[in-house]
């Protein structure tokens, strides 16, 4: 298989898996996991029903209000989550609970019906139905939850929550110690999807040292571009900032909070290019310095810098793409005012990718078929404006300081990607 094939069959791929995990009808489904519990079923029944004792186990709610004395009617119950909206407190839910209890079995449903971070729309579809039945060895514990997906990825996140959830309850039953166990998110797992995502990528480019140094390349430039966007979250104030691996995909800088401002949004978006620009002088003068002609660094460099130079430049400029959910679209939007204007500011950048394209030699029928998967991907959608509140509008120098940053990395990352196809290719 040839590069070009192998990167076409690539990016193929990676498109496919985009639109399965974030855009793909996936429909209406329901979530159940069942455990044989070896407990008496009134202690379960205490520690599940919303009003109860989740603040003892639950490692996602933080306090519980509910009844007349916390001025909510019969069947509301209020929960502070351990994450923080926008201002750095708690999220409320409001929750519409039902509840039965029939000889010895316990059943509740409960519908969330405000949320002080997201719109009432999000959670329209949404239902939470917790079962306790008797059993000759203690009781059947079943939660499940239902809703409408698009995109496998928060179906994932669901199930994967949902297990973390239960095997909280069954922690804090033997120990009778609240536990919090994210073993996803430890540092050890991420470096070890880290490592698969590179074996992952390297028949891609040939199944040879060469193929390998460049798997590895590749891993280290999504590591950079992702460290960039956790910096700018640290700089916005968010406490908590995680970097999780998703092998094939790359990695997914996640804040811990949600978004304020349309100027935080672009900022935080452009940061991954933006730390990569700072590399790309930097590899550009280690590959000068490492000529024939000019050696003051061991030759052995010369190749890996323009490689590196090369991938750093492709990756970060492909992200910059003026996508739905590529970095690039999400700093359109909230630069660019208007339809009309969104789609002026689309076309310019996509003409500078083509430009670039065509400068490196890239052949006519490439450039169309790139143009055809651009315009492939921004008829993926995915689901948007789920906040409750609006965010704060940028104003005319926020404007300016984005809109000029977002051309200033594509500019920077697209000088990186012609220098290095004149070294490697000349």
């Amino acid at each position: 298989m040839t590069t070009t094939m192998s990167i076409v069959l690539l990016l193929t791929i990676n498109l496919g898996l985009l639109w399965l995990m974030m855009a793909a009808p996936i429909g209406h489904r329901t979530i159940t996991m069942r455990r044989i519990l070896p407990h008496d079923p009134a202690t379960l029944r205490r520690a599940i029903r919303p009003q109860g004792n989740l603040t003892d186990w639950n490692p996602d709610v933080t306090a519980v209000r509910h009844g007349p004395s916390a001025g909510l009617d019969n069947g509301l119950v209020e929960m502070s989550m351990r994450y923080p909206d926008r201002s750095g407190q708690p999220v409320r839910r409001l929750y519409d609970v039902t509840e039965q209890a029939v000889d010895g079995s316990y059943a509740s449903t409960s519908r969330i019906i405000a949320d002080s971070t997201l719109a009432n729309s999000f959670w329209q579809n949404f239902q939470d139905d917790r079962r306790i039945e008797p059993s000759s060895d203690g009781a059947i514990v079943t939660f499940s939850q239902s809703d409408t997906y698009r995109g496998l990825a928060f179906y994932l996140f669901r199930f994967f929550a949902m297990r973390r959830e239960m095997a909280a309850l069954e922690g804090w039953l033997d120990t009778g110690h609240r536990q919090d166990r994210r073993l996803f998110t430890h540092p050890l797992v991420q470096i070890m999807l880290a490592v698969l995502s590179t074996l992952l990528l390297w028949p891609f480019f040939g199944l040879t040292p060469n193929g390998l140094a460049i798997s590895i390349l590749l891993t280290l430039v999504i590591v950079l571009h992702e460290l960039g966007h956790l910096v700018a979250y640290r700089a916005f104030g968010h406490e908590r900032v995680m970097l999780i691996f998703v092998p094939m995909l790359g990695g997914i800088a996640i804040g811990g909070r949600p978004y304020r401002s349309r100027f935080e949004i672009a900022v935080c978006a452009l940061m991954g290019a933006g730390i990569s620009a700072f590399l790309v002088p930097i590899l550009v003068l280690v590959n000068d310095l490492s000529d024939i002609g000019n050696r003051v660094l061991p030759g052995v460099l010369h190749a890996p810098s323009a490689v590196f130079l090369l991938i750093l430049g492709a990756f970060n400029l492909l992200n910059l793409l003026p996508m739905s959910r590529f970095d690039g679209g999400q700093v359109v939007r909230q630069v660019f005012p208007g339809r009309q204007m969104q789609i002026l500011a689309s076309f310019g950048l996509t003409s500078i990718v083509l430009l670039v394209g065509y400068r490196i030699g890239m052949p006519s029928n490439a450039l169309l078929a790139g143009l055809a998967v651009l315009t492939l991907v921004s008829l993926i959608g995915f689901r948007t404006n789920v906040l409750r509140d609006e965010l704060e509008k940028m104003s005319p120098g926020e404007r300016l300081m984005a809109g000029f940053g977002l051309y200033a990395a594509v500019a920077i990352h697209s000088y990186a990607i012609i220098t290095a196809c004149q070294i490697l290719f000349r």
